[in-house]
């Protein structure tokens, strides 16, 4: 029987905390589905795979069997004995007449066709030969519920300012989605009822994940925005205006006499919008970034010494 490293098909680390483990799942699972995939059976083959190492590795208790299993398999291995003569029956569950809510039947349904491995089925049970199929029991099964289907959609700034809208391919079917005004980095739009469609014709939802590219102008944090603005050394002594840039067009922005190097402006409401009522919108904030003049008159050169001068001479 064939040895299944269900981390290496989910590909994470043994030590992978649960977060990790989906994340890794979610992500195989997107690029392997069949609704994706349509008549490519290695994808499928995959997919049946992944979910597999899902199944054991995102329940705690088959994670701690499985990692048992492991230890065991790893030193009869290196023994260097005949993996025939490995005593499975020390670790199957012969007793077992219960079903996974992600039964082999359940996937072959859905799927179209297809059982866990022989690996799964003799250490987890429940879909042995031993299992409730074998002895003519009629396992009732649970209403499968299809997942969700997560897809990431990349949009610049000024789109999550003012909304937009995306063509997503569902293999046999595109669907234009609206993304309101507002959206951040890692905002989650659903569209419900047009993700995968389950065995009793239901479909699940689809769920959209905004990827902001990056700004030429703007750094983002939330619906803050921060972008950085030159100031000549006249202006940052004496005051004076300066034009920012915002996703609305440039506001002109007074800045005191003595400004520092590196000071920060806060301008209220003119990040990214409010998603929803009742939210505030985001700020911008303007860092000053002083530019020193260069090539110099002699002049200019020679009244830039005569103020160190008067300066030298200023009290502290």
């Amino acid at each position: 029987m064939e040895y299944k490293d269900y981390y290496k098909i989910l590909g994470v680390k043994r030590d992978a905390s649960e977060k990790e483990i989906k994340s890794a799942y979610r992500k195989l699972a997107r690029k392997h589905h069949p609704d994706v995939n349509k008549g490519d059976k290695a994808a499928t083959d995959k997919f049946k795979a992944i979910n597999e190492a899902n199944e054991v590795l995102g329940d705690p208790e088959k994670r701690k069997k499985y990692d048992q299993f492991g230890a065991n398999w790893e030193a009869f291995s290196r023994s260097g004995q005949r993996p025939e003569d490995f005593n499975w029956n020390a670790w199957g569950n012969p007793g077992s007449t219960t079903y996974s809510y992600t039964t082999a039947e359940n996937m072959g349904d859905t799927f179209g066709g297809g059982d866990f491995s022989d690996f799964f089925n003799t250490l987890f049970g429940g879909m042995g030969q031993s299992g409730a199929r074998s002895r003519g029991f009629a396992a009732r099964q649970p209403r499968i519920q299809p997942q969700n289907v997560e897809a990431a959609a990349e949009i610049s700034l000024e789109e999550a300012a003012n909304g937009t809208k995306r063509l997503v391919d569902m293999g046999e079917r595109r669907i234009e989605v609206t993304i309101p005004a507002g959206v951040r980095q890692g905002s989650r739009v659903r569209i419900s009822g047009e993700g995968q469609q389950g065995p009793d014709g239901s479909r699940s939802d689809l769920i959209l994940i905004v990827e902001l590219k990056p700004h030429p102008n703007f750094r983002v944090e939330g619906g803050n925005l921060y972008t950085a603005q030159d100031v000549d050394l006249y202006n940052a002594i004496l005051g004076g205006e300066i034009r920012i840039p915002t996703l609305k067009g440039s506001v002109m922005l007074k800045i005191p006499a003595e400004t520092q190097n590196g000071k920060s402006f806060r301008l209220r409401g003119l990040g990214l919008p409010a998603l929803r009522s009742g939210e505030n919108p985001g700020d911008l904030y303007a860092q000053v970034q002083v530019h020193l003049p260069e090539n110099l008159t002699e002049e200019e050169l020679e009244l830039f010494k005569k103020l160190a001068d008067i300066r030298q001479r200023v009290p502290a």
